[in-house]
């Protein structure tokens, strides 16, 4: 909390300096079609890669602007990565690899120990970053960190983790033991919505395995923000990079040796370089479908492990004995916050009976939040990530309508005073929404909650469950009987019983189904460090054998003496 109310001083400290601010902002032209800034300040910051320990800046010519949520301005720049590049961090990482993985697993425990307090040291650090290149409020980006930071924690505990299994005289003089070996090198692609988060999924449990990882961070939110660097020069406020590069930062500060974690940046062409590449043994993702399937199907037809984590279309079920001021919270937190840019985000929720006393409630306390730029401290939400990402919000909200949903609560015209060029949507709730719908089909991916209607327990648990989807699904009401009938019946991957967002905690896994995820092993906890190991079985035999025995050809078996 004192973290965290730093982070809300420092945003009104920065409120303060708005004028400023924006004089630089017009001053440095920051328009993605406007010319050069001047010479005379700096440009902004291209997002370097990480190989083999230390940051390079890309040799390529093509780059992607990052663009601000807030306010469509260009803050930073993403050199596409060159194949020559993405071979030299893949090869730093197979280098690096037979050092590591015969380091003492006491040792990269420590390294993780390490890593988690420096990543308590830095959190405020973080969480302004991360608010500054994708729009979330500060209060969600501390959340965003957070939760990484607690795989960081059960990271630290792999020894117990990683052990195997042993039986003694399994026959006469014969022992067998299985232990879990790293893989090699691992890569993992990430998605533009948790910046931190994300990369903590991965690469902590993978190197503390004993692998070197291959980091490919979204192109929407990658690195180095342009604003923040112009106050880090004027002011000496901030740092001058963003989530994936400041951990990497303090992962190498915690010990971790150059070559284990390397980051590249790009689009398809990285994305399937790491897809192809032979000495890449496993493949971690998260995203859309259409990626994810492609990634799946590529990376595994290549002979890659791939754990595919990908959309969703979360439903709550609220029963009349629901209690209601707290069903209402959690409908409301779940589904607007972060934007609705959750793969765990409430979007649909199915009341049993009569909804519109429901609905009425819903309207009045989603009209109170508060839709503005993540660094203003009373922010609710704040913008989706890109203008696309808002017109397609758009266009299924008004899909919805067009198909004969009710607009009980319309966001899609806010503007936010000194932000209105910005990617906002207001929380949005549509009413008598059926399942033939394009709303209802599609993952939206915006602060829009579906509001539809069953006649019985069984018919919602039916609705539930005719859905593609598989990541999350709760359940609001007072009776046992109901909830374990729920638990029971439904077909998710992450049951809620009162709980809005059932995101396990890292010693449990991230348990998504269904079209919700690709693969065999899940993200983090136990499936986390079987997805990053191979079992080995070792059979030995000491004992004195009687010469003269001869040679027998039969099949072994543990009858013999």
């Amino acid at each position: 909390m004192l973290l965290l109310r730093s982070s809300i001083q420092r945003a009104r400290n920065l409120k303060a300096l708005k004028p400023s601010i924006f004089a630089l902002r017009s001053s440095y032209c920051f328009s993605t079609g406007a010319a050069e800034p001047s010479s005379s300040l700096p440009i902004p910051p291209r997002v370097p890669n990480l190989i083999g320990g230390k940051f390079v800046d890309s040799q390529s010519s093509s780059t992607i602007d990052v663009i601000n949520p807030a306010t469509q301005e260009a803050v930073s720049r993403v050199p596409l990565t060159t194949n020559e590049e993405f071979r030299a961090a893949v090869s730093a990482a197979k280098q690096a690899f037979p050092a590591w993985r015969n380091t003492p697993i006491t040792t990269r425990q420590r390294v993780m120990l390490k890593l988690q307090e420096l990543i308590r040291r830095d959190i405020d650090k973080l969480a302004m970053n991360i608010t500054t290149e994708q729009g979330k409020t500060l209060k969600d980006a501390h959340g965003d960190v957070f939760r990484g930071l607690e795989v960081v924690e059960h990271a630290c505990g792999m020894a117990t983790l990683q052990m195997g299994e042993y039986v003694p005289n399994v026959s006469n003089g014969i022992d067998t033991f299985s232990i879990r070996e790293p893989l090699g090198v691992c890569a993992g692609i990430c998605p533009f919505n948790f910046p931190a988060m994300i990369p903590l999924w991965m690469f902590p449990v993978a190197v503390t395995c004993g692998n070197t990882f291959i980091l490919k961070p979204s192109e929407k939110d990658p690195g180095k923000d342009y604003l923040v660097y112009i106050l880090c020069i004027i002011f000496g406020a901030l740092s001058l990079q963003g989530a994936s590069i400041i951990l990497a930062e303090l992962a190498m500060e915690a010990g971790l040796p150059d070559g284990v974690l390397n980051i590249v940046h790009g689009t398809n062409d990285v994305v399937n370089a790491i897809c192809d590449d032979d000495d890449i043994r496993a493949i971690s993702f998260v995203g859309s479908n259409t990626a994810g399937m492609h990634i799946y199907s590529r990376a595994s037809a290549k002979g890659k492990r791939v754990q595919s984590n990908m959309g969703a279309k979360n439903h709550a079920i609220v029963l009349p004995d629901a209690n209601v001021d707290a069903t209402l919270n959690a409908l409301v937190a779940a589904g607007f916050g972060a934007a609705g840019q959750r793969c765990m985000a409430l979007s649909t929720v199915v009341f049993v009976g009569d909804p519109q006393s429901w609905e009425n409630k819903l309207v009045e306390r989603a009209k109170s939040l508060k839709v503005n730029s993540g660094m203003e401290p009373d922010a609710d939400l704040g913008p989706v990530i890109s203008k696309q990402a808002k017109e397609r919000v758009c266009r299924l909200i008004q899909s919805g309508v067009e198909s004969g949903a009710r607009l009980l609560l319309d966001g899609r015209n806010i503007v936010v005073p000194g932000f209105e060029h910005g990617n906002f949507i207001g929380p949005t709730i549509l009413s008598g929404v059926t399942a033939d719908m394009e709303c209802y089909k599609e993952e939206i991916f915006g602060p829009v909650l579906l509001c539809m209607e069953a006649g019985s327990f069984e018919e919602a648990i039916n609705i539930l469950n005719r859905n593609k989807y598989g990541n999350g699904a709760a359940i609001f009401t007072a009776s046992g009987a109901a909830a374990r009938k729920f638990q029971t019946e439904i077909e998710a991957g992450q049951v809620g019983i009162n709980v809005p967002i059932p995101v396990p905690l890292p010693f449990f896994s991230f348990t998504g189904s269904k079209a919700s995820f690709a693969g065999d092993l899940n993200f983090y906890g136990k499936a986390g460090v079987n997805f990053y190991t191979q079992i080995k079985t070792i059979t030995q035999q000491w004992k004195d054998l009687p010469g003269g025995s001869g040679v027998s050809l039969a099949m072994p078996t543990s009858q013999k003496l």
